[in-house]
């Protein structure tokens, strides 16, 4: 990226979108002057502009809840940037996973329009539990116990997996494969691996 491409305003402002790089959930909406950028891209970590304070911030230097950075593109305009990461806790000052977190329009699709969607609505639901680790959550206890433990776990799920399929139980072959599919995913979002690369590798042995 050359940073003198970026059209900044008047302000020398542009406005930084940013999205967590595993679940694609948007976290939030910042804005950047060229020493922040450049200090971003620096860093490997996001630090934004205060229109408010008139001053640079680098987001989690205080608070812990940094955000790696793992990609930075710019539109066709070039006066918006996507920076996409993987953030060490929540996005917004409220403590919540992402800014963007009050809805005015939220249609859920049905399994026949998309069938799908509930691997992504879990993809986010993962993201937001490792950020923000909330009190009474299986899944956070999983993600504070660690590799071995959700490994472990997966070990479990295949071997009830393996048992329901020899036995040809169609209902419990399919709640067995769901908790195996919900582990994986969980695997996953705690190593960082986004569920695009895995399809990615599927899709080039394929070819």
């Amino acid at each position: 990226m050359n940073i003198d491409e970026i059209n900044f305003d008047e302000k020398g402002l542009v406005p930084a979108i940013v999205q967590d790089a595993r679940s694609k959930a948007v976290l939030t909406l910042a804005y950047m002057n060229k020493e922040s950028l450049k200090m971003t891209i620096e860093k490997g970590e996001t630090v934004f502009y205060s229109r408010s304070r008139e001053e640079l911030w680098h987001k989690g230097a205080t608070s812990g809840n940094i955000q790696k950075v793992e990609s930075l593109h710019y539109d066709c305009d070039q006066d918006s940037v996507l920076v996409q990461v993987t953030p060490a806790g929540p996005a917004c000052h409220k403590g919540d996973y992402s800014c963007f977190s009050n809805s005015l329009i939220n249609k859920k699709p049905s399994p026949k329009e998309e069938p799908y969607a509930i691997i992504d609505k879990l993809r986010d639901i993962l993201a937001e539990r490792k950020a923000t680790l909330p009190e009474g959550s299986y899944t956070s206890q999983l993600f504070q116990e660690g590799v071995d433990r959700i490994a472990k776990k997966i070990g479990e799920e295949a071997g009830e997996v393996i048992i329901a399929a020899k036995n040809n139980d169609k209902d419990e072959l399919s709640m067995e494969s769901a908790d195996l599919l919900f582990h994986l995913l969980l695997l996953l979002t705690d190593r960082d691996v986004s569920l695009e690369q895995v399809l990615s590798v599927l899709e080039q042995r394929h070819q």
